[in-house]
């Protein structure tokens, strides 16, 4: 999408919005965010991150070699007679490395509209459009593991003392690791933070999904994640995931030639804390086993990030990693990642932003890693590096 593209189209939907009878109120907000910042790597090298092949995701702090950000405009039409409508658009912008010469990519993350207060159900909200429709994720890894994103349509009802959200997704090319068109669909059904104990609450996501083309294989998964708040100043989250064939672990589509024969399932422990108004953190644990008729694989990580504040405007930021891959027909790979990072801060606390950080980041990991990740290895420095150091200054923002 070129830019000229959106700044016309926003304009004509916008206008197209405040041009309402007077029998409507509408309100506008936006929220967004992003990150980018310049980086090297020691030796002359070119700027490289350290992520193993097979893993689920990387540590991010001082660990991120693209641009990225994400704008959300919401229009609100409040009627007279209680009908509440949004309009949702997302405008995105990424670069999968950040210090190259090439142009980013203009993309449209969300474009969805939702319907709230109708006289035969004054409860309930319907929507349709392309949307994010996430969970609770772990930050310090960039990972939702309930994770619904798609083009489709749904509804929320009220249920069990929580909410259901009852959705279908249509693809016309869900399995992006298969070269050509494969389209599927998805149906998913999520019971939403539902009371379950003093603190605590339970999500449930059932997630079914078929392959529209030949040799197209079906699915099925279920997520169920517990949050209990007030864990010694912070709040836990504890995944228990299992799937079978084409359906992915978050709730998405897997890979829609996948069969009976590949089962995996996820366990992980999800940790954020404030104890003080000047130390906080998060912390990760995970293993996974992935089996099939070809081969089996564990995954495990295990990480943290710390943030100490000295000032209202700064802190040190601190993020350790360790990763490990072990298919059944190969060595394990192993990485260890570390990151220190001197901070200019809008406030003492974990989640304030913005943040403005100065880093430099040191890892290393063994052959097998370099194997697994293809003739360059790890970082695309080639095969016989088995450490490396990175330092840059990084913005990220949200609001």
């Amino acid at each position: 999408m070129k830019i000229k593209h959106l700044s016309r189209t926003l304009p004509m939907i916008l206008g197209a919005l405040v041009a309402l009878p007077a029998s409507a109120q509408l309100s506008l907000e936006s929220n967004g965010y992003f990150r980018a910042g310049p980086q090297a790597t020691s030796k002359d090298a070119n700027r490289a991150c350290y992520g193993l092949s097979g893993a689920e995701f990387k540590y991010r702090l001082g660990n991120e070699c693209d641009f990225y950000g994400e704008f959300l405009f919401t229009g609100t039409i409040k009627k007279e007679t209680g009908e509440q409508f949004k309009v949702r658009l997302m405008p995105s912008i990424y670069k999968g490395n950040a210090s190259d010469a090439g142009d980013a990519k203009l993309g449209m993350a969300q474009m969805y509209t939702e319907v709230a207060g109708l006289d035969f159900a004054p409860s309930a909200s319907f929507w349709a459009g392309k949307r994010y429709h996430r969970g609770a994720d772990v930050h310090i890894v960039d990972k939702f593991f309930e994770q619904l994103d798609g083009t489709g349509a749904g509804a929320q009802i009220d249920a069990l003392g929580g909410k259901l959200d009852l959705a279908f997704y249509r693809s016309d090319d869900a399995s992006s690791n298969v070269a050509g068109d494969q389209p599927g669909n998805r149906l998913n059904a999520w019971w939403r933070d539902v009371p379950v104990n003093e603190g605590g609450k339970l999500n449930v996501v059932l997630n079914a999904t078929k392959g529209d083309f030949t040799g197209g294989k079906s699915g099925l998964a279920v997520s169920v994640r517990h949050t209990q708040e007030g864990v010694l100043g912070g709040s836990n989250n504890v995944w228990i995931q299992m799937s079978q064939g084409s359906a992915g672990l978050t709730g998405n589509f897997g890979t829609l030639t996948d069969g009976t024969d590949v089962k995996k399932i996820r366990l992980v422990d999800g940790y954020q804390f404030q104890l003080t108004p000047q130390l906080g953190g998060q912390a990760i644990a995970m293993v996974q086993r992935n089996n099939s008729d070809t081969v089996d694989t564990t995954i495990t990580s295990l990480g943290g990030r710390l943030s100490y504040a000295f000032t209202r405007n700064f802190k040190l930021l601190g993020e350790v990693g360790v990763d490990r891959v072990k298919p059944s027909n190969a060595e394990a790979s192993r990485l260890t990642k570390v990151t220190i990072a001197p901070t200019l801060a809008a406030g003492k606390g974990f989640w304030d932003r913005p943040e403005l950080r100065l880093y430099v980041t040191r890892a290393t990991w063994n052959g097998a890693a370099n194997t697994a990740a293809g003739a360059t290895g790890l970082t695309g420095l080639g095969d016989n590096k088995t450490s490396g150091t990175s330092f840059g200054v990084q913005a990220e923002i949200w609001w």
